[in-house]
């Protein structure tokens, strides 16, 4: 707004492109949100000023003649210092009704355009192209399972449900008394087996030829 003031005494400001470097700058999407889709530059910074008249050029170059021009005036100050914290920390402040209103309204043009491609899927699938081919798609006898925490512990839940009918293990009482006679057993030969180690440390240490 400021560069825009200063020049258009030279002519008509078509627009104002501020670049974090010189060179040519990329196409800039339209601004749907006033939310989410803001990039604040810091540092130096390079503006080019557009105007509609070839003529406002020369005029704009003659400007450096008549001495610096002030950005900010007593008729049109610019805030800084904490006056312009201020102002940022109020402009941060989000309207709780607003914001939700606009996520609503993306997410019906979401769920809206995603309905639109589901249906053109759904038209197209298994309908050959000019060239013969048949589009592979998502949909089909078996859809995929959704990749959703959810979903992962269900199928986690149905798999550990599964090994548990298969192998009932200990289900009968000979089977308990299996199972404690090999956990003994395994008991006993760790046992064996700590015990000759023992001894061989022993006979180490007191082996000492020097």
């Amino acid at each position: 707004d400021s560069l825009s003031r200063l020049f258009s005494r030279c002519g008509h400001v078509q627009s104002v492109d501020i670049c974090d470097k010189p060179g040519p700058a990329e196409k800039k999407d339209k601004l749907t949100s006033k939310f989410f889709d803001h990039k604040t530059l810091k540092g130096f910074q390079v503006a080019y000023v557009v105007f509609r008249k070839p003529a406002a050029v020369q005029a704009a170059k003659a400007l450096s003649q008549q001495g610096p021009l002030l950005i900010s005036t007593e008729r049109h100050p610019v805030k800084t210092g904490i006056s312009k914290w201020i102002a940022s920390y109020e402009a941060s402040i989000v309207d709780p009704k607003e914001l939700k209103a606009e996520v609503d309204a993306y997410m019906q043009d979401y769920d809206k355009k995603m309905a639109e491609e589901e249906a053109k899927a759904a038209k197209e699938e298994g309908v050959p192209d000019e060239e013969g081919w048949v589009k592979v798609t998502r949909k089909g006898r078996k859809p995929g399972l959704p990749r959703t925490e959810a979903a992962n512990l269900r199928v986690l839940e149905k798999e550990k449900q599964k090994r548990a009918r298969k192998e009932l293990l200990n289900f009968y009482a000979w089977q308990h008394r299996e199972t404690k006679r090999e956990h003994i057993a395994q008991l006993r030969k760790k046992f064996e087996e700590d015990k000759q180690r023992i001894a061989l440390m022993r006979a180490q240490r007191k082996f000492r030829p020097y």
